[in-house]
């Protein structure tokens, strides 16, 4: 019989290795489009943030343009919201008009790629749905192995402890793999949609382009966004699903 404490062992090394190396590449594809530009973050709470973005695996830096004086008189440069905070976001919004022109006129060809994706674009968009799809299907083999291994194995064997520390490094691995793949959404990248966002209990709608959407965000792109006693404003935005959903197609193409 195997030694059921070494195999423990080596599926839990392995595991906190493969763990480590995608929670260390892994950063969300919609935060990632607003990166290294000004943008505002607005907090369920109410709190707003300015700052150019920064996205790392494991949270945003907001790095303000100028030192920022605290109540208490020390100076502040930068705001740090950590990945278990993101519950706590309304919605991260790049105005157009804070753009200087260089970088406004990117970001319009980007509009107008996403709107009318080419060859090339609907290609690699494909191809990176596969390989997800790929590495969903390899950790749902892995999740197999391990509970049929978990089956064929005396339950003497193997501790409380041990058992506690493998369903743990297997929620780890699960947690990292959602790339939240939805059919009813794919299908309308690019295209114009009415979003329904929820602030302060009230439900506004939005129009604008489905640029893309994770596990946690989507991203819309080229709206006309108002928030309370301010003007219209012309905007990309990333919102949290829990409070941002597509309901409807804005457009028959």
């Amino acid at each position: 019989m195997p030694d059921t404490f070494l195999l423990t062992v080596i599926f839990i090394v392995l595991t906190t290795i493969i763990t480590a190396f995608v929670k260390g590449k892994s950063r969300d594809r919609c935060l990632i489009d607003l990166s290294g530009d000004e943008v505002d973050l607005e907090m369920i709470s109410g709190k707003n943030i300015w700052g150019r973005l920064i996205v790392e695996s494991t949270g945003l830096e907001f790095k303000y343009s100028e030192p920022n004086k605290d109540a208490d008189g020390h100076d502040e440069y930068s705001y740090l919201l950590y990945k278990a905070e993101y519950a706590q976001i309304q919605s991260i919004v790049l105005y157009h008009d804070k753009l200087d022109k260089k970088r406004k006129e990117v970001r319009l060809k980007e509009i107008q790629k996403t709107h009318n994706p080419n060859f090339i674009r609907r290609s690699k968009r494909k191809i990176r749905n596969f390989f997800a799809t790929v590495r969903d299907a390899i950790l749902e083999v892995i999740n197999l192995f391990v509970g049929q291994a978990k089956k064929f194995t005396p339950a003497q064997a193997v501790s409380g402890g041990q058992d506690k520390y493998v369903n743990q490094m297997k929620d780890k691995l699960f947690g990292l793999s959602a790339t939240a793949y939805e059919p009813l959404l794919e299908k309308h990248i690019g295209k114009k949609v009415v979003l329904e966002f929820l602030r302060n209990s009230k439900v506004e709608e939005y129009v604008g382009v489905l640029k893309d959407y994770t596990a946690e965000f989507i991203e819309i792109l080229d709206v006309n966004y108002k928030k309370e006693g301010q003007e219209i404003r012309k905007a990309d935005f990333v919102v949290p699903r829990s409070v941002g959903l597509v309901k409807h197609l804005a457009e028959d193409k």
